[in-house]
C-alpha cells in the first residue's frame, strides 16, 4: 500500500487544479450563454435554476486527462501495457463526454432545444461505444472477467463477457445521467463509487488503475466546489454520461463487478425508477385507458422532493446510503 499516499496527493492536485480553472471556465460559460434549461415538468423549485452555466463536465475531465497523460506520457507513446491500461477508461471517458456534449449542446442551441439529441440515436451511440470498449477489455487488455466474493479465483466466461460488459458500461452511463438532477448529488455519489473502486484496484495491485481513479475523485472535489447547494455549475450530459461509463469500465477492469449495483446503489435507484414509472405508466394506460404512476416523479429524487424532503436533505440522504453501500462493497470485495 506504499503508493497510496501517492494516489492521494494525485487526487490533491487534481483538485486545485480543477478549482483554479474553475472562475475563468464560468466566465466563458456565462459570456456564451451555456445555461441549463429546465423542463416544464420538473418541480417548480427548480426554476431558479434557469440559466445556471451547464456542460461542467469539462471542468473534470480536463485535469483528469492532463495529469493522467502527463504520469503516463512514456508508456502511452510506447504503448506499454501499463499505459493501455490507462489510455482505455480515459479514451471511455473523452468519447462520452463528446456524446454529451453534443446533446447538450443539442438541448442548449439546437434545433431539439429543451430537449436535447434524440434518445434512440443517443443509445445507439453509446451501444456502439460500449462494445467496442469491452471487446478491447477482453482482447487486448485481457482483464479479470469475473471475482466473485469469497471465491479466491478469477472466472472466465468466455464470449459472455462482452455483452455484460457492454450493458454494464451503458447501465452505469445511464444511470448517472439519472442521477444528475439535484446540487452536488451526481458529483458526490460518483466520487464515493470511485474511491472505492479506486481502493480495490490498489489491493488489487493495480496501482495504475487505483491512481486514475483517486485523480478522478480529486477532480470531482473540485467540481463540486462549484456545484453545491446553491450550485453555479451544472455537469450536464458532458460530465454524466462520461463518469458513468468511466466508473463502469474501472468496476470492470478490477473484474468486482459482482458488487458494482452495491456500490453504485443510488444510480441503479434512478434509472429502475424511470425504468418502473415508466413501464407501469404504458401498462396501466393500455389496460384502463390512462396511465397511472408508482412515483410522484422520476427520476426518485424528484419523487421525494415532492413528498417535501429539501434538495440538501435529498443530497445528504442518498449520499450517507452511498457511503454505507460503499462500506459494504469493499467489505465483500475483501472477502
Amino acid at each position: 500500500m506504499s503508493s497510496m499516499p501517492f494516489a492521494i496527493s494525485l487526487a490533491g492536485l487534481s483538485f486545485m487544479l480543477t478549482v483554479i480553472w474553475g472562475v475563468p471556465l464560468l466566465r466563458v460559460l456565462h459570456h456564451f450563454k451555456i445555461g441549463k434549461i429546465i423542463r416544464v415538468d420538473e418541480p417548480g423549485f427548480h426554476q431558479v435554476k434557469m440559466g445556471t452555466p451547464t456542460m461542467g463536465g469539462v471542468l473534470f475531465i480536463l485535469p483528469v486527462a492532463l495529469i493522467t497523460i502527463l504520469l503516463n506520457a512514456v508508456n502511452i507513446i510506447g504503448m506499454q501495457s501499463i499505459g493501455r491500461s490507462i489510455l482505455v477508461p480515459l479514451i471511455v471517458m473523452f468519447a462520452y463526454a463528446i456524446l454529451g456534449a453534443l446533446d447538450d449542446w443539442e438541448g442548449i442551441r439546437g434545433k431539439r432545444r429543451g430537449d436535447g439529441m434524440r434518445a434512440r440515436t443517443k443509445f445507439i451511440i453509446q451501444v456502439i461505444l460500449a462494445i467496442v470498449t469491452a471487446l478491447v477489455l477482453k482482447y487486448m487488455l485481457g482483464v479479470p472477467e469475473l471475482i466473485i466474493p469469497g471465491i479466491h479465483f478469477v472466472m472466465d466466461i468466455g464470449v459472455l463477457y462482452v455483452p455484460i460488459a457492454a450493458f454494464i458500461i451503458i447501465g452505469a452511463s445511464n444511470a448517472v445521467n439519472f442521477t444528475d438532477g439535484l446540487d452536488g448529488l451526481a458529483g458526490l455519489i460518483a466520487a464515493t463509487a470511485f474511491i472505492t473502486y479506486g481502493g480495490i484496484a490498489m489491493l488489487q495491485g493495480q496501482i495504475f488503475v487505483g491512481r486514475f481513479s483517486f485523480t478522478i475523485v480529486g477532480a470531482l472535489f473540485g467540481f463540486l466546489w462549484f456545484n453545491v447547494h446553491p450550485a453555479s455549475l451544472f455537469m450536464g450530459d458532458t460530465g454524466s454520461l462520461s463518469l458513468g461509463a468511466t466508473l463502469g469500465v474501472i468496476a470492470l477492469m478490477t473484474g468486482q463487478w459482482t458488487i458494482f449495483p452495491l456500490i453504485a446503489i443510488i444510480p441503479l435507484s434512478e434509472a429502475l425508477s424511470v425504468i418502473i414509472q415508466v413501464g407501469y405508466f404504458k401498462l396501466t394506460r393500455r389496460i384502463y385507458g390512462e396511465g397511472r404512476r408508482v412515483f410522484k416523479m422520476a427520476p426518485i429524487h424528484l419523487h421525494f422532493e415532492l413528498l417535501g424532503w429539501s434538495e440538501t436533505q435529498v443530497v445528504q440522504r442518498f449520499w450517507l446510503i452511498s457511503l454505507l453501500a460503499a462500506m459494504l462493497g469493499v467489505g465483500l470485495a475483501l472477502v
